[in-house]
């Protein structure tokens, strides 16, 4: 994945490479340069991958990585074009390995390059409150407004006819035309990635962006946590109401709605025209469809088909939560 903020220091040996994060057997290894860190569908052949479950085997054998950090059990999924590289925790591995990539990507300092927007060449082009911030890398588009006490950090691109609220912090990120940002947001920080230890948490390293496309509205304090090695994107004419969450990784599609406090975990993908109802929860590295209505209050834990009505905890198709809860639908 091409980055277009965080600095790539690479290349390195893969020889090299492996001996600083203590693979084993890193002598076996060509001195092949890698360039780039990337996800398997995206990768190139001066790139390094990572594969850590069945679940994405279809995306591992076609690959177009040289080399991939692997399991011993996941290597035969792997083109013959593809070198495995067997560790015992391949996450923790390919963490290591970004942070001497993207050795800024782990922590998001306050920004201290950020001005006063009077005092930008930016003042004669948007209209904005008292007390508004600009950091380094910002680009603002025509007809934009900025509501008071907000922050816009280094690396942000935001286009034409935009709104953004008052007291939202935004970085990393990439709005294109006709988005509001309602009150309150804070987008394109680390997303809630580590690896858990008794003496001391791995952070790992979230070299991705925020996209949020053509629009747009998001709530009132709503987050939307920065990629860890892909992107969070944000489709079309898609709306989020207040208080939503959106973890690191996640594509939501085209012309979605998704209602209060609704929290997505990171990695999953949303179709089109997807109705969300307020407070459900959305695990992980999830496939659900298009012209999916997920109820109210739900718990989707499994991948969902196109077209399909869930309700209910975990998640079933909506005539099976209605038969299994009949009080439901009774009147008081």
């Amino acid at each position: 994945m091409k980055n277009p903020f965080f600095k790539n220091v690479g290349p390195y040996p893969i020889d090299k490479l492996l001996k600083k994060v203590g693979v084993k057997n890193s002598k076996d290894y060509k001195k092949d340069k890698i360039f780039n860190i990337s996800d398997l569908s995206s990768s190139t052949r001066k790139d390094l991958t990572f594969f850590h479950s069945k679940k994405y085997s279809s995306l591992a054998s076609s690959t177009k990585a040289s080399y991939c950090i692997t399991l011993d059990n996941l290597s035969n999924f792997l083109p013959n074009s593809c070198r495995p590289i067997i560790v015992d925790n391949v996450l923790l591995t390919i963490s290591l390995i970004t942070k001497i990539f993207y050795p800024d990507s782990v922590e998001d300092e306050f920004d201290s390059s950020a001005k006063d927007l009077s005092k930008t060449s930016l003042k004669k082009k948007v209209k904005y409150g008292k007390n508004v911030l600009i950091g380094k890398n910002v680009k603002i588009g025509k007809n934009c407004f900025i509501g008071h006490n907000s922050i816009i950090e280094k690396n942000v691109i935001i286009g034409s006819n935009c709104k953004i609220g008052s007291n939202v912090i935004i970085r990393n990120t990439v709005i294109k035309d006709n988005v509001s940002v309602l009150d309150g947001c804070v987008i394109g920080k680390k997303g809630f990635g580590f690896f858990p230890n008794k003496k001391n948490n791995t952070r790992y390293p979230h070299i991705g962006i925020v996209i949020i496309n053509d629009g747009c509205e998001i709530g009132c304090n709503s987050t939307i946590d920065r990629g860890s090695l892909s992107n969070t994107i944000i489709g079309k004419n898609t709306f989020l109401d207040n208080q939503v969450h959106i973890a690191h990784n996640n594509r939501i599609g085209d012309n979605c709605i998704i209602a209060g406090q609704v929290g997505f975990a990171g990695s999953s993908i949303l179709g089109n025209n997807v109705m969300i109802g307020g407070q459900a929860g959305i695990s992980g590295h999830l496939k659900i469809g298009s012209n999916v209505q997920i109820g109210g209050g739900s718990g989707v834990i499994n991948d969902i088909s196109d077209n399909t009505k869930v309700m209910g905890y975990p998640a079933k198709k909506l005539r099976e939560f209605i038969k299994n809860n009949r009080w439901y639908t009774q009147p008081l």
